[in-house]
């Protein structure tokens, strides 16, 4: 998905709440489905739009025809209505009431594993740490895990062996403890060179090191030495886990993943391990379940309100997407808690893709000029001056606000003002594009092509000042829109130069130094490292005093436009993640 990613940010704060310790609430047990059936992709219909009134001439209605039907024709949703109706095995065959009884007994065991850990190694803590974050069971137990992240930040890990050493760098850094990275000194010869061969010492490595900010020299170079000794290692190493394990990283380092997405194969890899402890496994199996069934409730709320929106239907032009949607979301609030939040941001989020193509693949100029200006107006009356299409699609954009800002609280209303103008400033910078599509025009330099476009990209825990700070466009969110308006561009740009398209920021970057596109990929890759080291500098700002759980959002926000567009642009490519939607939302652990 392209350009949003400053509206996103800033309706982050949608959550309607902190996680609390006890965070499994109920939901309708539902009764027992068979295996999905799953849309193949049929063909997208081709209806010719009704003409603008804004239009006289019947050449130009031609010349928009004939534009529109060179465009891009994307796959339909292979979801379709399948979460109207699915229904979740293990809810049937067991009482959702008993599940989160157990639940509620078996975090109160490992909450005294946390506390009574204070006499173990330190080897032996950040093992039991490391674990409970990648089972994603950690938002349980935070003020337990802060004070041994307290008890341990001062710890002298002079003689211990690089694994924990790595490992106490990076569960430090991840919560925001600005740790020296001279503690990798001592692994490395008098020459310099890192001293390391075993594949997990350096796998910790490479992981904790890019968690590095500017300035640290011995980062990059533990970077650049881990991941051609891990690539060497690849076909020596038959143990299945850390093969996997090491083929991961190498694609998205450990810090840039989704934990969500990644929790349910470590449940299946700790549960083989030697150093398995029985009560956090079988919390971690019924967490992941409960929050399964949150997750598939809420899709049946999706569902059914994209289905009466009617927005799939009408505009045959545009991408049908909204379980991906839902999905990004969860990768961003995972938490049962955070059920409003998710909802709210599923409906942005697919309203922002309904803006995205209707200026991307849709609209004439002429037409992108006057939606801008209804959008700009918010007034319903505004619409009729619209063709049909553009018309339809501004009434269900207000209602869809509407109903937003009805399920708000009072106290809550003041947010609606600051998504209204956001979608106001993302609509203008869509209609820059536009102009510079028409003109032919490409920016002379990155920079200015990232002036429109990564901008135009872009609970209570969130006060006026939450936002406000956000709207500001700080250092940490303008680093999120930089890192995904190029990573955007690096696996949309073959498809996008196919069709009338907007230049991109590799265009701009060939322009701008006289290379060819490969140089170019090359340099873009460079600035998104670059990115990411000025956002790991502003997460470990001691001086940025936002509250950790809107802190948290943005790092997430981040770590799914990672995985969307690492290898593809996996959001318009539904098939991409249609194997991880399927085990996210559907396929229970199945409890031993």
């Amino acid at each position: 998905m392209t350009r949003s990613t400053q509206l996103h940010t800033t309706f982050l704060s949608f959550s309607s709440q902190h996680p609390r310790r006890s965070s499994h609430h109920c939901v309708a047990s539902a009764a027992y489905a068979a295996e999905p059936r799953l849309s193949k992709g049929a063909v997208v219909s081709k209806k010719t739009p009704s003409p603008s009134p804004f239009r006289k001439m019947s050449k130009v209605d031609d010349k928009n025809d004939l534009w529109r039907m060179n465009q891009a024709k994307f796959e339909p949703s292979i979801w379709g209505d399948f979460f109207l109706s699915y229904s979740n095995p293990l809810a049937y065959s067991n009482s959702q009431e008993s599940m989160e009884e157990r639940a509620e007994y078996l975090k109160k065991e490992v909450a005294k594993l946390i506390v009574n850990s204070r006499t173990d190694s330190l080897s032996e803590k950040l093992h039991l740490l490391d674990v409970l974050e990648r089972l994603c069971l950690d938002h349980l137990f935070e003020e337990e895990i802060d004070a041994v992240l307290d008890e341990i930040s001062n710890a002298d890990v002079s003689d211990c062996e690089l694994h924990t050493v790595a490992l106490w760098f990076y569960l430090l850094r991840k919560h925001r403890h600005r740790v020296s990275p001279d503690v990798f000194l001592k692994f490395r010869d008098e020459d310099g060179i890192f001293e390391a061969e075993d594949a997990r010492d350096l796998l910790s490595l490479y992981n904790a090191a890019h968690l590095m900010t500017h300035g640290e020299r011995i980062l990059d170079e533990a970077i650049s030495f881990t991941k051609r000794q891990l690539r060497s290692l690849m076909p020596k190493v038959v143990e299945g886990s850390i093969a996997h394990d090491i083929n991961c990283a190498l694609e998205i380092p450990l810090p840039r993943r989704v934990r969500i997405y990644e929790a349910k194969y470590f449940m299946s890899t700790y549960e083989k391990g030697a150093s398995v402890n029985e009560i956090i496994m079988e919390l971690a199996m019924l967490s992941y379940n409960i929050m399964q069934i949150h997750h598939q409730q809420e899709l049946k709320i999706i569902t059914r309100w994209w289905k009466d929106l009617q927005l799939q239907t009408r505009l045959t032009f545009a991408r049908d997407r909204v379980v991906e949607c839902y999905f990004w979301i969860a990768g961003v609030y995972f938490e049962p808690c955070y059920s409003r939040g998710r909802i709210i941001l599923t409906k942005v989020l697919a309203i922002v893709s309904i803006l995205d193509d209707i200026y991307d693949v849709y609209g004439s100029p002429d037409e992108c000029e006057q939606f801008t200006k209804c959008i700009e107006s918010w007034d319903p009356k505004m619409g009729c001056y619209l063709p049909e299409l553009l018309r339809f699609a501004f009434e269900k954009i207000l209602d869809t606000y509407q109903n937003i800002d009805d399920e708000l609280l009072l106290e809550e209303k003041y947010r609606m003002s600051y998504l209204k103008n956001f979608t106001i400033d993302l609509v203008r910078a869509y209609n820059k594009e536009v102009k510079w599509r028409e003109e032919g025009y490409i920016p002379g330099t990155i920079d200015e092509h990232l002036q429109v476009s990564a901008r135009s990209g872009m609970d209570d825990i969130a006060s006026k000042d939450c936002f406000d700070w956000v709207c500001s466009v700080p250092k940490i969110v303008e680093s999120l829109c930089i890192i995904l308006r190029l990573s955007d561009d690096l696996k949309s740009y073959e498809r996008e130069r196919l069709t009338s398209h907007v230049a991109s920021t590799i265009d701009s970057c060939m322009k701008e130094h006289n290379i060819s596109i490969e140089m170019a990929r090359e340099k873009i890759h460079l600035l998104i490292e670059e990115s990411w080291k000025d956002f790991n500098g502003e997460w470990l700002d001691s001086g940025n005093n936002q509250p950790i759980q809107l802190m948290e959002r943005i790092f997430n926000l981040t770590r799914t436009m990672e995985f969307f567009y690492k290898k593809d642009d996996a959001y318009t490519n539904g098939h991409t993640v249609k194997d991880n939607i399927y085990s996210l939302f559907v396929e229970p652990v199945m409890m031993t």
